[in-house]
């Protein structure tokens, strides 16, 4: 199967104009689709949250020559590539040295109907969400109901769900939850923390927050959980991956660097 036809598979489930119309419309930049293109048929694919030398190595050991990421391999524009201490410098040249292709699915897989930022939702305990920032029946953010229940037993059930061990959570562990807002990965700032007051948030859940974000939220009587990046992000990618890789028609796996959880 060519490059093409794999990425057509994956634009099913959202396609890179859903990244444009996320970029346009919230003033972003992203940088999805076709990274790197071999030429060769696709004989196995590694799906991978980065594009990583352990990615790539474990891509080679596997015999795949294709590896979807979800963050861009490239984000921004090459000036030099030092492969001597620059680790995704290296990444990158393995990958054409090895013939491996490389497909990144960003803010599109982040955004789309049932992408990452749902599936956060759905691993939290909810459904039915408002939408921070909505586009073509998708979007961003959400804040939802769950199951009442306590904050210090709800952080142990998130913590299990998504194999946090480095969470972090702010809060009095008898204050009961009912709403939840979460933004996948980065998603804390002044627009998405009054999103999530206003539509009556127990608790914010995100990652990469700085200490100012979580004094205003905890101020304001929301408490917060802090996952890691990876762990944010990595649960809905691979509930994409479990849900479309027997019709990939093509041998597959999943990578995950439990390092970052």
């Amino acid at each position: 199967m060519t490059i093409d036809k794999i990425f057509e598979k994956l634009e099913e489930v959202a396609p890179v104009k859903l990244s444009d119309e996320f970029c346009k419309k919230f003033n972003m930049y992203d940088n999805s689709g076709i990274i790197i293109n071999c030429g060769d048929e696709i004989k196995g694919i590694l799906f991978t949250l980065d594009l990583t030398v352990k990615a790539v190595e474990k891509a080679k050991s596997s015999g795949f020559n294709l590896i979807v990421t979800h963050h861009p391999a490239i984000y921004g524009g090459i000036s030099r590539l030092n492969l001597t201490d620059d680790p995704q410098a290296k990444a990158l040249a393995e990958c054409i040295k090895n013939g491996i292709s490389v497909i990144s699915m960003h803010l599109n897989f982040d955004a789309a109907p049932q992408g990452i930022d749902y599936q956060l939702m759905c691993g939290l305990g909810g459904e039915n969400a408002q939408i921070a920032a909505e586009i073509q029946g998708g979007g961003y953010g959400r804040v939802y109901d769950v199951e009442k229940t306590k904050f210090g037993e709800y952080v142990q059930k998130v913590k299990k769900e998504f194999c946090a061990d480095k969470l972090i959570a702010y809060g009095d562990n008898n204050k009961t939850v009912r709403r939840v807002a979460s933004f996948c990965g980065a998603g804390c700032d002044d627009y998405n923390m009054s999103f999530a007051q206003k539509h009556c948030a127990d608790v914010f859940v995100s990652a990469d927050m700085k200490h100012h974000e979580i004094l205003s939220l905890i101020q304001k009587g929301i408490a917060v959980i802090i996952l890691s990046h990876y762990a944010s992000e990595n649960y809905g990618f691979n509930k994409i991956y479990l849900k479309i890789k027997d019709g990939l028609n093509v041998n597959s796996g999943y990578f995950t660097d439990t390092e970052l959880l």
